[in-house]
């Protein structure tokens, strides 16, 4: 399941729609508005099935948010540009699918994708 944050806009909603991405949103059609980042949000992610979930807040980069439950991904790309990297992250060869993307915290740029995962000493840098 590919869980979207409030923060991401309607167009690029749109965008991965019309691209087939199936998807929830936080405050549509899971959760609500104004949910608190960790409390709420994780416990959230918790009650799904192997989420990915798909922020553009920087708080959500944590080491220490790894979960073999879910996967997070933190968008750090300009606002218009998300459904774009959306859609290449989950064509890249190393995470097409959930069990690649499960219990790994990421950061996706221009420059490439950076993982954490839980039991991983150092962070590992991937190129697109």
């Amino acid at each position: 399941m590919i869980v979207l944050d409030e923060n991401l806009d309607v167009w690029q909603r749109e965008q991965l729609e019309s691209w087939g991405v199936h998807f929830r949103r936080i405050g549509g059609e899971v959760g609500r508005f104004g949910m608190d980042d960790y409390d709420e949000i994780i416990r959230l992610l918790h009650s799904f099935r192997r989420p990915t979930f798909f922020t553009r807040d920087q708080d959500f980069y944590r080491r220490w948010l790894s979960h073999p439950g879910y996967c997070l991904v933190y968008l750090e790309v300009r606002p218009e540009e998300a459904a774009k990297f959306i859609r290449r992250f989950l064509r890249h060869r190393n995470f097409r699918t959930q069990a690649q993307r499960m219990g790994k915290v990421i950061r996706v740029d221009h420059g490439g994708i950076s993982v954490w995962q839980a039991g991983m000493g150092e962070g590992k840098d991937i190129a697109w």
